[in-house]
């Protein structure tokens, strides 16, 4: 079902949080490059082996970052809701794109391109403080998440998964109802639909969160992050 107000590409911009430090002058410059795309539900925003050419943000929908083996065995880093902002480690780096970014549903991308991105590096003192935070925070996940995926069952991987997209400053734009479906969710936390279903079934039960129609309704944080079956 569609939005009854989507975000334009302007509004999404001057939202981000990295904007808010941004002089006139580089916010006309970002708003003159930076160009929008659609991608249906299971098509690639971007793939591994490309080289990077934009710094990518989550405008409307869901992106997974995901990879696969040569068997075909995929495994998922983590989804990248509305108001996400990704890439920035391979844009600094230069380097080709280490993993795939789907599209868990139909998503609007904001791409800025590389040679706007590096001028804002060098230009703006607040745009580099954002930027030393999102890698700091990226950092943080991706060490919760190895933990999560070898210490864990999977009724603790999906508390943690869900848990993991309230990060004010990776994923600003979330409130307490996370529009995620339940296979969209147990792709992103390693486990099937149906066992991802009765985690949430327990969870709820435990009073942490509530299945509400269009997603999963969020009660207690603080109870999910301690959340340990």
């Amino acid at each position: 079902m569609p939005n009854q107000h989507q975000i334009s590409l302007k509004e999404a911009l001057r939202t981000a949080i990295w904007a808010q430090g941004l002089t006139p002058e580089q916010m006309a410059r970002v708003e003159a490059e930076t160009f929008e795309t659609f991608v249906a539900k299971g098509g690639y925003v971007c793939r591994k082996g490309e080289m990077v050419e934009n710094w990518l943000g989550i405008m409307d929908g869901m992106v997974k970052m995901t990879n696969f083996s040569a068997a075909g065995k995929s495994v998922s880093f983590t989804g990248v809701p509305a108001g996400g902002w990704f890439g920035e480690g391979s844009l600094l780096k230069k380097e080709i794109l280490k993993y795939d970014a789907m599209a868990l549903r139909d998503t609007r991308i904001a791409r800025m391109p590389i040679s706007t991105f590096h001028w804002l590096l060098e230009t703006s003192l607040p745009f580099t403080r954002f930027l030393l935070m999102q890698l700091n925070e990226r950092l943080g996940q991706f060490i919760g998440m190895v933990e999560n995926d070898r210490l864990l069952n999977p009724d603790t991987r999906v508390a943690r998964c869900l848990v993991s997209m309230f990060n004010s400053h990776l994923y600003p734009g979330l409130e307490k109802l996370v529009q995620i479906s339940q296979e969209e969710l147990g792709l992103l936390s390693g486990a099937s639909r149906q066992r991802a279903n009765q985690a949430l079934q327990l969870l709820e039960k435990q009073g942490l969160l509530s299945l509400d129609y269009g997603g999963i309704r969020i009660l207690d944080l603080e109870g999910l992050r301690r959340y340990e079956a």
